[in-house]
């Protein structure tokens, strides 16, 4: 463990002239925090902890850009991701030299990496923590409060696990529980395995029990989480345990949707399959990381399966499960990566026919061993690359969409999904494919809360999302549209919902950098 602290007095007066001290008897209690965050969806579970964490010791929310406490939960992956945490850094120090009292922390995968460079490059951060000890914050805010020195802290294995800490959910009807952290995979283009260290699994009823409880609260969708979510159980030494945890989540009463992120090719297994297909509450959405359509490239990335392997697995799922909606990742560029290895890609894509894809321009990230190989593409090809990938993925998505014209969908309410909702009298939310459709209101009397159901017809497809302009055929008022009405303080059956509603909702998928800790 690093533990570490840097004197903050000559910095402060350095960095921030003119503030002063912390006032003595300032705190917890009387301080508010933001939280900004950065990659995958395992960051953004671990924000909600933190977000926990902070509002146990006291701390109120507050993203009005003017808060006491800044907590930055970073990113490591892409290549720009210290040139972008430094900027916002910089754009700070300002704010903080006119706000006595002020703190700023980093955490998450960049803080892991690179420790003690956070603050010699920025000495006015107060704290700096890692991805094994987030249930450290609070204590390490005070501690620096009351050294008036930096406190740096990483620890280099899990000390806690995270969902045995405190959370504040951003969502009342949907939300992530992590089956597993860290990853033992070796992907050359991928760093996250370094700084979220060895996978750990939690027991099946640890699981369970907190779905359970989830549910209790209002909960109607969960979201398997882990950065190789399907080889689950390994630590245990079980390698059904996945398609088992599946299973078990359909005997949860009142759970209605299941989903998970992200799997590995390598360790989907056709029992996986049959538990998809077999349990009524486990949605027909698949998120399948392809990264590479190339044998040669995917040997280099050590992605430890092939094409024939992948395309095989994506059939057996469409097979088992005809509605099923696959998404992937890709990644374009890798080192010497030819002609012909692109046009595999191509061809996976035209093959699988991905409802969607993640697509991204391979980055050097240093720490990796891509980033030292031979045959680096030139920027101006993997562009061209680039923009073949997208347009052909493009067509592929749109026609899939307009095959759901005329489909009757059942529609769990989200808000935040669409922001031209209020210009356009409509709400949003995701079918259980996960497509996003946007409805009309109409005139009904009866406006849906987030969290509440409602079945529509699907009467237009654009590449990116569905909408159903006709009537709501019907609208189920839910235990979870009851949770948001509490959480908004109106009466649970209350039938109004502003269109001005807030940007926050269902946790949504997330477009993050390939090779980050939940895109296997």
């Amino acid at each position: 463990m690093t533990n570490s602290a840097t004197p903050l007095a000559a910095t402060r007066a350095a960095s921030a002239p003119g503030s002063a001290p912390v006032a003595d008897g300032v705190n917890a209690h009387s301080r508010t925090y933001e939280i900004r965050t950065y990659g995958c969806q395992m960051n953004v579970h671990d924000s909600e902890r933190l977000a926990g964490l902070l509002e146990a010791a006291g701390y109120v929310k507050n993203d009005a850009g003017d808060a006491d406490v800044v907590v930055f939960n970073t990113c490591a992956v892409r290549e720009n991701a210290d040139n972008r945490l430094y900027g916002n850094l910089g754009h700070l120090r300002p704010v903080k030299a006119g706000h006595p009292g002020m703190q700023i922390a980093v955490g998450g995968c960049l803080a892991q990496k690179d420790r003690d460079t956070i603050v010699s490059r920025a000495p006015w951060v107060d704290v700096v923590f890692g991805t094994h000890n987030i249930g450290s914050l609070p204590v390490l805010l005070e501690r620096a409060r009351i050294r008036e020195e930096a406190q740096v802290e990483i620890e280099e294995s899990l000390s806690v696990f995270p969902s045995t800490l405190p959370t504040r959910r951003e969502s009342p009807y949907a939300a992530w529980v992590s089956v597993s952290v860290g990853c033992n995979n070796t992907c050359t283009f991928c760093i996250v395995p370094a700084l979220r260290g060895k996978e750990k699994d939690r027991r099946p009823g640890e699981i369970l029990r907190e779905i359970e409880a989830l549910v209790a609260e209002g909960v109607l969708e969960i979201t398997l989480l882990g950065q190789n979510v399907n080889a689950y159980g390994s630590e245990f030494g079980d390698r059904a345990a996945f398609a088992k945890l599946l299973r078990a989540c359909g005997e949860v009463s009142g759970l209605e949707r299941v989903r998970f992120t992200s799997p590995h090719p390598r360790d989907f297994t056709d029992d996986v399959i049959a538990a998809m297909a077999e349990t009524g509450n486990v949605m027909p959405s698949l998120h399948m990381p392809l990264q590479s359509g190339s044998d040669a490239v995917l040997k280099a990335m050590r992605r430890s399966y092939r094409q024939e392997r992948y395309l095989g697995i994506i059939s057996r799922v469409r097979e088992a499960i005809p509605d099923a909606a696959i998404t992937t990742d890709i990644i374009v560029g890798f080192p010497g990566e030819t002609d012909a290895d692109f046009e595999q890609t191509l061809h996976v894509v035209r093959e699988a026919r991905f409802s969607g894809a993640f697509t991204f321009q391979y980055s050097k990230r240093p720490g990796t061993p891509a980033a030292t190989m031979d045959g680096q593409v030139p920027k101006q090809v993997v562009q061209e690359r680039y923009e073949r990938l997208v347009a052909l993925q493009e067509e592929i998505s749109w026609a899939e969409n307009r095959r759901q014209l005329g489909r009757t969908l059942d529609v769990l309410v989200a808000e935040g999904e669409g922001r031209k909702d209020e210009a356009r009298q409509r709400m949003s939310g995701r079918a259980p494919d996960n497509r996003l459709v946007h409805f009309g209101l109409g005139t009904e009397a009866e406006v849906p809360r987030p969290g509440d159901v409602v079945t529509v017809d699907v009467t237009y497809a654009a590449p990116h999302h569905l909408v159903a302009d006709g009537p709501v055929r019907a609208l189920r008022r839910t235990r979870a549209g009851d949770a948001w009405a509490a959480r908004q303080g109106r009466p649970a059956g209350g039938s109004g919902v502003s269109l001005g509603m807030p940007t926050v909702g269902r946790p949504a998928p997330v477009a993050v950098t390939s090779g980050c800790s939940t895109r296997s």
